[in-house]
C-alpha cells in the first residue's frame, strides 16, 4: 500500500485541562535524562541512577529498609502490588470511583490471576470504615472471594483527599481484620501538599503496607515507583516485573528523571502549584449562573456541573476536558497550567453561563 508523505508539523497544544498527564517532562527532569544518557551503565536497575533514585525515596519517607522498585506505569504499579498482596481467591476492598476499578482494563485482577474487587460507594470517592467493614463481614463463607487487601486513592479520583485520622481509621479497621493496605499514589503530592505533612505520616506510619508512588503527573518521565514499607511483602516482586514486562533493561531512563522529584523540594512545589490553579479556577466559578462545583476543591481537580451550552461553547474557545467520570466536566491543572490559561478559561465559561443564562 503506498502512502502519501508529507512534512510532519507538530503544534504544542494549547488550553488544556484534560489531564495532569498531557504536559511534558519539566526542565529539571529532562537534565537528569540528558545526564543519564552519557556512557555506559549496568542494565536491569543495577545503575547507579536507579540506586540513587531507590535510597532517595527511603530518605524521603524515612523509611531507610522500604523496598523500592520501578515499572512504567501506574496500572502496572498497582496490578503487581495488588497480586504481591493477594491470592486468586481474595478479594480487594476499593471505592467504586478507583482507578483499579474504573481505568487499569482489569488489570489487578489479570496479574492476580483473579482476585475480584469489592467496591463501596462513598461520599466524594472515599471510603469510610463501615463501609470497608461492612464488606468484610458480608460473607465469610469458602465460596466468596475472602477480603485480603484495601485499595485507598490519595487524592481520590474525585480530586478529594483522606485526612490522616480517616486513614488511620481505615488502615486499623484493615490489620483488624487481617487486610494489607495498599494505596494508589498517582497523585501522592498532590495529597501532600494538602495535608502539609511528612510523607511518613500519610503511608507507613498511618498503616499502609504498599505505596504506588506517581511521578508522571508532576513533571516527571516515565515511570511509577512501588514502595514497600514492608520489605517481606516484596518477597520474589522483582519476578513479578520481569514476568510483566516492566523490568526495563535500561532502567535508569525511568529512574533518572525522579531524582530531580527530591531536590529543592520539587515535587511538593509542583503540586503545589497545581492545586493552586484549581483553588484559583474553583473560586472563580463558583458564582457564575448555572455552574456548580461537584466536589470539594482539595487537590488539582475541578469537577463542574454546567449546562450542555455553556460546555459546547468552552470547547469552541478550545478548552480541553473530560466528562467520563464524576458526573460532570473534570478540569485538571498541572505543574506547568499557568494562572493566566485559568484565568483565561474562567473567563470564557462566565462569558457562555452568562450568555446561556438570559
Amino acid at each position: 500500500m503506498k502512502h502519501a508523505t508529507a512534512e510532519a508539523e507538530f503544534v504544542i497544544p494549547g488550553n488544556q485541562f484534560a489531564s495532569d498527564n498531557t504536559p511534558g517532562l519539566c526542565p529539571r527532569a529532562l537534565e537528569r535524562l540528558v545526564q543519564a544518557n552519557n556512557g555506559f551503565e549496568n542494565s536491569y536497575g543495577e545503575d547507579q541512577y536507579t540506586l540513587a533514585a531507590s535510597d532517595a525515596i527511603r530518605r524521603y519517607f524515612d523509611c531507610p529498609h522500604c523496598e523500592v522498585f520501578f515499572v512504567f506505569n501506574g496500572t502496572a504499579a498497582n496490578a503487581l502490588a495488588l497480586a504481591s498482596l493477594c491470592q486468586s481467591y481474595h478479594s480487594v476492598i476499593a471505592h467504586e470511583s478507583a482507578h483499579i476499578e474504573t481505568d487499569e482494563c482489569g488489570a489487578p485482577e489479570f496479574f492476580s490471576n483473579g482476585t475480584k474487587l469489592l467496591l463501596a460507594s462513598g461520599e466524594h470517592g472515599k471510603l469510610t470504615p463501615g463501609q470497608v467493614e461492612w464488606l468484610i463481614k458480608k460473607r465469610s463463607d469458602i465460596h466468596y472471594p475472602r477480603p485480603n487487601a484495601l485499595s485507598l486513592t490519595q487524592a481520590t479520583e474525585l480530586g478529594t483527599i483522606y485526612s490522616l485520622d480517616e486513614i488511620r481509621q481505615l488502615t486499623s479497621m484493615a490489620r483488624e481484620h487481617g487486610l494489607k493496605t495498599h494505596m494508589d499514589g498517582a497523585r501522592f503530592g498532590r495529597a501532600l501538599a494538602t495535608l502539609g505533612c511528612h510523607p511518613k505520616e500519610v503511608t507507613w506510619k498511618s498503616g499502609i503496607d504498599v505505596l504506588c508512588l506517581g511521578f508522571i503527573k508532576s513533571g516527571f518521565s516515565i515511570g511509577d515507583a512501588v514502595v514497600f514499607f514492608k520489605p517481606e511483602l516484596a518477597e520474589e516482586f522483582d519476578y513479578r516485573c520481569k514476568q510483566a514486562g516492566q523490568l526495563a533493561s535500561k532502567m535508569r531512563f525511568i529512574s533518572a528523571p525522579t531524582l530531580s522529584t527530591f531536590e529543592d523540594n520539587l515535587y511538593l512545589r509542583h503540586a503545589e502549584h497545581a492545586n493552586a490553579c484549581a483553588r484559583r479556577l474553583a473560586s472563580a466559578i463558583q458564582s457564575l449562573p448555572g455552574v456548580t462545583t461537584l466536589y470539594p476543591v482539595e487537590a488539582n481537580a475541578v469537577f463542574v456541573n454546567m449546562p450542555n451550552a455553556v460546555q459546547q461553547h468552552v470547547r469552541k474557545k478550545g478548552w480541553k476536558f473530560y466528562t467520563f467520570l464524576g458526573g460532570g466536566a473534570r478540569f485538571m491543572s498541572s505543574w506547568a497550567t499557568t494562572f493566566s490559561e485559568v484565568d483565561a478559561l474562567a473567563a470564557d465559561m462566565a462569558t457562555a453561563a452568562t450568555q446561556f443564562a438570559q
